[in-house]
């Protein structure tokens, strides 16, 4: 074969390989977005960055990854929890299908740094302990046929304001270093957020209610 020939032919196989590798952004990623695919939508203010997932139902499979630990597909609602458990925590929760299977599949964190479990603890809505920083809201399934789950970044108590960060709800720009605030009562002791589909939030047990 010519150089010429063998040249180009080369450069046809690398051609081909870069294109196999190149993952394709699916249709449902790319139209009707709220806001475009990878935006920034806002950031806490420890800096964990949320971005949109154009709509509810784009899920790309591509994975986050920081400092090599795995934090979920990108840019789902799971993802976005479970690396503001590593940035504040340095922990992380395992795998799940679904958001709505935290409720019941997922019982602790792990730390990175030691290995340690750290025992999380379901508190059904209602229930007499206090929501705190750092809990995980979950929704029930009925909620886009998925769940959903949000972190409480601060709390009101006087003002009955619990404020969230989260990804893949309504993909909209944060209004400030939070998505949403949420109301929250407390009647008869116990605590009640005010939120359709909420489950309860997942709490690290044995700390102070």
């Amino acid at each position: 074969m010519p150089v010429s020939s063998r040249i180009l032919f080369s450069f046809i196989i690398l051609a081909t390989i870069s294109a196999c590798s190149v993952r394709e952004m699916p249709a449902s990623c790319q139209t009707d977005c709220v806001q475009p695919y990878g935006v920034v939508l806002g950031s806490t203010s420890q800096g964990v960055k949320a971005y949109s997932n154009c709509q509810s139902k784009c899920v790309n499979y591509e994975p986050n990854n920081i400092k090599d630990i795995y934090t979920g597909v990108k840019w789902q609602c799971v993802e976005y929890a479970r690396r503001w458990l590593f940035v504040n925590k340095g922990a992380v929760y395992g795998d799940v299908e679904t958001a709505a299977d935290i409720w019941d599949k997922i019982d602790h964190l792990t730390h990175i740094a030691t290995n340690k479990k750290i025992p999380l603890e379901s508190r059904l809505n209602g229930s007499t302990y206090s929501p705190r920083v750092g809990d995980l809201l979950i929704y029930a399934r009925e909620f886009y046929d998925t769940g959903h789950v949000a972190v409480i970044i601060n709390i009101d108590h006087d003002g009955g304001i619990i404020e969230v960060g989260e990804q893949n709800y309504k993909n909209e720009l944060w209004p400030d270093d939070y998505a949403r605030k949420i109301k929250f009562i407390k009647d008869d002791d116990q605590f009640w957020i005010l939120d359709s589909y909420l489950l309860g939030w997942k709490q690290i047990a044995g700390k102070e209610t």
